[in-house]
């Protein structure tokens, strides 16, 4: 990459952020732990098993419809704890503001992001504050990073991923980049369309008590579900097939989609999780996930194969298949 300049797209989570990251953070940080590519590390400290993960929020808008920084930045960082099998237990939070942002707009989110941790169950511990020269930020950054308990009994790896487990997603897709959309350019949208941002700690909680046997979680956040799957896929060397007819999508959301070429399949979310079951515990799972309230509209999306190891297709309604490859970048940036 010598020569280049860093893009939008660098941070997009699609191709052009796993060029960045393999030639130049990855030669740079090499060790086992940072190799399983997760996006919260698992670490042992004197026979206690943890999790660890950091997270940077620069959404634009702040504030938009179903949340604002403050909640994404606690429910991003809990669900990648969630995701690596964890619980939530303790958050840092960091502020870098701009020189002339409003007190009062502070303070909201300020508020809101102590509402969400008070809903997650987890503490804000430490933190910082700097402030930048006016135009040298672009009102408001946010970086989090958290530490949990791993559960016991529990291995959440793409070593665990393997043919004919099923797949499953905790409910409807595409919800959260369109708000962010919306509010961002001032489209005008359905008031059913909000951002699905929540902490999912609570719902893996439950999931992973019932189904310990589940062998990979993700939360589809920048790049939507494909690029979670792509990602998925090549590290597990396996092949991933979609349905269709199963992707939980809401008919307005669907609609907009259609109207603006977006395909929802690579919107970020911010309130789902993905989940890899061997088939004989799919039934038990989704019962216990039906019973929460972020996981009522959970559903089997598809199944790993032995069949194109890497790959991700996407069997229609005409019943053709279609092959969802990773992008190079995310069409909506700055999307959390």
């Amino acid at each position: 990459m010598n020569g280049e300049y860093i893009q939008l797209g660098h941070g997009s989570g699609g191709k052009m952020s796993q060029e960045l990251i393999a030639s130049i953070m990855l030669p740079a940080f090499s060790n086992n732990i940072l190799a399983e590519l997760h996006d919260g590390a698992r670490i042992t400290i004197h026979d206690t098993r943890l999790a660890f993960t950091t997270d940077s929020f620069i959404v634009k808008p702040l504030f938009f419809p179903g949340g604002d920084i403050g909640k994404l930045a606690v429910c991003g960082t809990v669900n990648d704890l969630a995701a690596a099998g964890a619980v939530p237990q303790y958050l840092s939070a960091a502020f870098i503001i701009e020189e002339g942002f409003p007190i009062w707009q502070l303070q909201k989110i300020v508020q809101s992001l102590q509402a969400a941790a008070q809903e997650a169950g987890v503490v804000i511990v430490t933190g910082d504050t700097k402030v930048v020269e006016k135009g040298a930020a672009d009102g408001l950054y946010i970086n989090t990073a958290g530490i949990g308990k791993q559960l016991d009994a529990v291995t959440i790896a793409t070593a665990g991923v393997r043919p004919g487990q099923d797949i499953i997603l905790s409910g409807y897709l595409g919800d959260h980049a369109l708000a962010v959309m919306a509010e961002r350019y001032g489209v005008m949208l359905p008031q059913t369309v909000s951002s699905d941002c929540a902490p999912l700690n609570g719902l893996v909680l439950d999931m992973l008590t019932a189904v310990p046997q589940i062998s990979m979680l993700r939360d589809p956040t920048r790049g939507g579900v494909a690029t979670a799957l792509n990602e998925i896929a090549g590290q597990a060397k396996v092949g991933i097939l979609l349905e269709e007819a199963a992707i939980p999508l809401r008919p307005e959301v669907a609609a907009v989609c259609e109207l603006l070429g977006f395909d929802p399949l690579y919107l970020a979310n911010e309130g789902k999780m993905l989940a890899f079951v061997d088939a004989e515990f799919t039934r038990r799972l989704l019962s216990v996930m039906h019973r929460h309230r972020y996981g009522g509209d959970a559903r089997v999306i598809g199944r790993v194969t032995g069949k194109n190891p890497g790959l991700v297709g996407l069997r229609t309604r005409l019943g053709g298949v279609r092959l969802l490859d990773m992008r190079a970048a995310d069409p909506l940036p700055r999307i959390c």
